[in-house]
């Protein structure tokens, strides 16, 4: 067991990836963890792993009444949720002009807007008790980007900025909000979870085709272990202080860093540009 006094944990999608390595985890410390499964055969399996603290519901967290009237059941059933994990979402790769509109809402309604619902869903309960964690899961998409990632990357990009927005906002109730970006792990993310949208528009094959070719053979070899990456996650709730974002893997250290250092470096060159715009 950890330090920290054992918690109930909700988590979105822990049947495979990150949600079921932070599930694993949390139960091999003690803690109890509710997680969200897609169907109805994966709910046995899930509860088995831990019987009495392995709790599974099925919910598709774009389902937004359904997030509403679940959350009271747990609530009602096991007391309290101490720590959220949203952990539920999925890749989109296509570039921007070859990808529709409707790809890019069902992008945003499971990594933002399925997200957000959670967090409302949970808020009260925690601002009420005064205690509480909500960790979003983004991704290093969140602070950099390439080609061919457009509404993935917008949809972590407002995942990150809804979460220090958040944590502002509930600091004074005692509820900590933690941004944990990953970067290229060992998940399904790049291979079965991937939705890729059609090629149409030759003028993008040079640019585009051999990252969408890189990407595909790298799947599986990432160098992440989702293990170390749910190790971190609990060291955070342990953490009295946890951090507001907390990047994972040194591959996203590396490209953020580099980033966060090329945007600097375009700041000040345009600063008298920027400066400018002011009223003498």
């Amino acid at each position: 067991m950890s330090h920290t006094a054992r918690k109930t944990f909700l988590v979105t999608g822990v049947t495979s990836g990150f949600g079921k390595a932070f599930a694993a985890a949390a139960l091999a410390e003690g803690h109890t963890v509710l997680g969200t499964v897609r169907n109805e055969d994966s709910v046995a399996a899930f509860e088995r792993s831990a019987p009495g603290r392995a709790h599974a519901v099925v919910l598709d967290v774009t389902d937004f009444e359904a997030i509403e009237g679940l959350i009271p059941q747990l609530l009602a059933r096991h007391g309290q949720v101490d720590v959220l994990v949203n952990n539920a979402g999925y890749g989109h790769e296509g570039t921007l002009e070859e990808s529709s509109l409707e790809e890019m809402r069902r992008q945003f309604d499971v990594n933002v807007f399925g997200a957000v619902a959670m967090i409302k869903a949970v808020l009260p309960s925690m601002r009420t008790r005064r205690s509480g964690h909500i960790i979003n899961i983004t991704s290093m998409g969140g602070f950099i980007t390439m080609p061919g990632i457009a509404y993935y990357c917008g949809s972590k990009f407002a995942l990150e900025g809804i979460s220090e927005v958040l944590g502002k906002e509930v600091a004074g109730f005692g509820i900590k909000v933690t941004a944990i970006a990953p970067g290229s792990f060992r998940t399904d993310w790049a291979g079965r979870s991937m939705v890729r949208s059609a090629r149409t528009v030759e003028d993008y094959d040079a640019l585009f085709d051999p990252i969408r070719q890189a990407r595909q053979a790298k799947s599986g070899s990432q160098i992440g272990d989702p293990a170390k990456a749910a190790r971190a996650l609990l060291a955070v709730v342990d953490a009295p202080n946890p951090p507001a974002h907390l990047l994972l893997g040194t591959d996203a250290l590396g490209l953020v860093r580099a980033k966060l250092a090329a945007l600097s470096s375009e700041i000040d060159a345009w600063e008298t540009v920027t400066r400018s715009t002011d009223h003498a």
